[in-house]
């Protein structure tokens, strides 16, 4: 609908201008964008296309308006009111609104689905936490977020892969083992203790007590083992990992090793193919990469001095890697205390030779869990941390799916672990779910009673829904497809909650106001109950795209 009112003003404005009544530029149109008016009473839509014209036309925007309305000219379009300095106002026939509804349930589970286009190859990567520990709930917010947005993308469209990237190279990993190596030495008597930069969770003792199961005393003293500990402690740690987000309904098209690009030798051969191009320069017996050429605040260290490669230089070898697939656009979620890395990796990308804009970043902030009113502390490092799999098991995979999407992702969350265990109105998931779960309760007990209609639903007449509550709830339903585009295109997947709870309120006004059982004629029967099916079915679409179940019963 938003762009067959955008096309109607358009071609109004050519009149306008046919007639002499405008007399600027057509070049200097602005961009006509129609919005959804804060106020009911303002119409089903909005557009400030007078005010942005009134400079260039050099008229009065409310005068603009009047000769745009004066031109308009659509059958879904009931009337048109100027408000204000020069805002359009529409208010669209409810006919429009019944049809899209019958388009709802002709659609079924692929309405407000877009066919896969094969151009839109796009990368989402999102989790790569190091596997030094389980996942906490940090991590949590971040897999939902990411698979959310994939989820969406795909819907919408877009041809999506899923990534891991396993950081399983570096100083942190060696920790790990060590970390292993020190629990080992001590189950076998040892007094040695774990420095401050060991990890000192429980898991790493129970993984060397598996450990010392399984091969006895073998390493006693033999601390050239530690890189085996380190590989034996990661892969247990990383297996855990893919099982706690499976339970958490994230799957991965590919878990990519970090280690992979140095044994490759992928990271040395793109570093010299920069240096070759002269994106890369030795200074101080270091190599950098010249980020500050492409809006990084300077230079970047690739190499040091004593011929190790960066977490930088890994960093550029795994996006050219990605670009070299054949990906169009490359998503990478990031918790929020990356931000800082942003500007060097939009940096990278355009010495690989793309546009910064290939590059997407999601910045994920941080997580506060309350329990009992108390603040939980979160460390892989001592231990004190409440993994995504504790949460996961008090609250149920669809609550802390749900929580973690209610909010923008850039903006701080409290997790409130009491509230997404209430079964009330107050649990937001609890009250989109509710609704689904009523919709199929009452579409059940009219089938009971013999109440269900039985004809094709094009052939229901729904001119007789003419109360505020179920035209309101009609208009909820028929937004779900501009939704998703527009979850899609910013990469907000908090628009689906929020879209969900709007409808849970529309039908929940509906349902007490609106009987359908007794509903006073056969006429009003049939429409109500498709209005039913219609709201069940959107919901139970909205509910899939985030990762998050439709019970029929509760």
């Amino acid at each position: 609908m938003k762009q067959t009112l955008a096309h109607c003003i358009a071609q109004s404005i050519q009149q306008a201008r046919q007639e002499s009544l405008f007399q600027f530029d057509p070049e200097l149109t602005p961009e006509i964008v129609i919005e959804n008016p804060a106020e009911k009473s303002h119409g089903d839509f909005a557009c400030t296309i007078a005010m942005r014209l009134a400079k260039v036309a050099k008229m009065s925007p409310r005068a603009i308006a009047e000769i745009i309305a004066d031109r308009l000219e659509h059958e879904t379009i009931a009337k048109v009111e100027i408000a204000g300095p020069g805002f359009i106002n529409f208010f669209i026939q409810p006919s429009y609104y019944f049809q899209q509804v019958q388009q709802i349930l002709s659609a079924g589970e692929n309405y407000g689905r877009q066919p896969v286009c094969t151009d839109k190859s796009v990368m989402v990567e999102f989790v790569s936490a190091n596997p030094t520990g389980p996942l906490h709930i940090g991590h949590g917010r971040g897999a939902a977020v990411g698979d959310a947005i994939a989820r969406i993308l795909s819907f919408a469209g877009w041809n999506i892969f899923r990534e891991y990237y396993v950081n399983d190279a570096g100083n942190q990993m060696n920790n790990l083992g060590r970390s292993t190596y020190i629990r080992y030495m001590q189950l076998l008597g040892y007094d040695i203790q774990l420095d401050d930069q060991c990890y000192q969770g429980e898991y790493i003792r129970d993984i060397a007590r598996d450990i010392l199961t399984k091969y006895g005393p073998k390493f006693e003293g033999d601390e050239s083992c530690i890189s085996l500990f380190t590989q034996l402690t990661g892969d247990v740690i990383l297996q855990g990992i893919r099982e706690d987000l499976a339970t958490f309904r994230v799957y991965f098209d590919n878990y990519f090793s970090e280690i992979t690009l140095h044994n490759d030798g992928q990271v040395e051969q793109k570093l010299s193919e920069l240096k070759q191009q002269n994106k890369i320069y030795e200074k101080d017996s270091a190599l950098w990469a010249r980020t500050s050429d492409f809006g990084d605040d300077k230079d970047r260290v690739v190499q040091r001095t004593n011929g190790e490669t960066t977490y930088f230089a890994a960093d550029i070898a795994y996006h050219r890697n990605k670009i070299e697939r054949g990906f169009h656009t490359m998503i990478d979620v990031w918790g929020a205390d990356h931000h800082g890395y942003v500007p060097r990796m939009k940096a990278a990308i355009q010495l690989l030779g793309r546009d910064p804009a290939d590059l997407e970043i999601v910045l994920i902030q941080l997580v506060s869990l309350l329990r009992s009113g108390e603040p939980v502390a979160m460390s892989t490092r001592s231990g004190e941390f409440d993994s995504l799999i504790d949460v996961i098991n008090e609250v149920g995979t669809d609550a802390a799916r749900y929580f973690f999407l209610m909010r923008r992702s850039d903006s701080h969350l409290d997790f409130d672990l009491e509230l997404a265990k209430q079964q009330t109105n107050d649990n937001p998931v609890f009250y989109v779910q509710y609704c689904h779960a009523r919709c199929c309760s009452i579409l059940e007990q009219l089938k009971t009673n013999n109440l269900y209609y039985n004809i094709n639903p094009q052939q229901i007449n729904l001119d007789c829904l003419d109360t505020t509550q179920e035209l309101e709830l009609c208009k909820s339903l028929c937004r779900f497809p501009e939704v998703i585009q527009q979850a899609a295109s910013t990469r907000e997947p908090h628009r689906i909650p929020h879209y969900l709870n709007e409808v849970a309120s529309a039908f929940h006004s509906f349902y007490n106001v609106c009987h359908v059982m007794g509903a006073p004629d056969d006429k009003r029967l049939k429409a109500r109950t498709l209005l039913v099916e219609a709201t069940a079915q959107v919901v139970r679409n909205g509910l899939e795209v985030i990762g998050v179940s439709a019970p029929q019963k509760m």
